[in-house]
């Protein structure tokens, strides 16, 4: 018997990903309009913590490394959004492997929410590579692989995550076509130094909590 290709997340690069499978990339931002329009309202509290947010790393975050962009703003930031439900929570850096197209892939996504209580079961959403915004990576393509394997184990055709580098967040919607053929939606890029585009990522994230992750594990719990 063949053995099957192994690959990790952290080593995935864009002709890697070619490698694994077809992933095309849909060149239309419509599928975001619904997610991106959930409503939301941000209150006093919200807009102090989140300016603050922005005030406190507004001239450093370029020379981030990636632990400080994680420690500095990205986890405030997912503590204030709170992944937290009756039946998922957030995990940081869990194990994470399952099989694409007879390719094992593996390793340890930067941000998951999935179902579970001790350890993670069903993956709902990602965010990936806390990356300083200078560094060589392909953030995209590593998230791409970790959304797959997610709707391999979730038996499902879509799952949505979101990469950042530096300052620019970018949301993703990956569609799984058939057992060999994928497709992804990118969002325009969001500046989280900006008020608004960091309001707008609040909303995004708040979106996912309340709406898609209550639902799908209603659904599969």
């Amino acid at each position: 018997m063949e053995q099957k290709k192994e690959y990790k997340f952290s080593e995935i690069t864009y002709k890697i990903l070619k490698e694994i499978s077809n992933f095309d990339q849909v060149r239309s931002q419509d599928i975001f309009e619904e997610w991106f329009n959930f409503h939301y309202e941000i209150d006093v509290s919200d807009k102090k913590y989140l300016k603050g947010l922005i005030e406190a790393n507004r001239y450093n975050i370029s020379d981030y490394i990636e632990y400080q962009l994680l420690a500095h703003f990205i986890s405030p930031l997912l503590h204030k959004v709170y992944f937290y439900g009756k039946n998922f929570r957030e995990w940081f850096q869990p194990e994470l492997s399952g099989i694409v197209n007879g390719k094992i892939l593996k390793g340890k996504p930067d941000f998951m929410v999935a179902s579970g209580k001790r350890e993670p079961k069903k993956p709902f959403f990602f965010l990936q590579e806390f990356k300083k915004q200078s560094a060589n990576s392909d953030p995209l393509s590593q998230l791409t692989a970790q959304m797959a394997v997610a709707m391999e184990i979730n038996k499902s055709k879509e799952i949505k995550g979101a990469y950042n580098i530096g300052r620019f967040w970018f949301f993703i919607v990956l569609e799984k076509i058939n057992d060999k053929k994928y497709q992804y939606h990118e969002s325009k890029a969001f500046d989280c130094l900006d008020y608004e585009h960091l309001k707008q990522i609040f909303i995004n994230l708040k979106a996912v909590k309340h709406k898609y992750c209550n639902l799908i594990s209603n659904v599969n719990e």
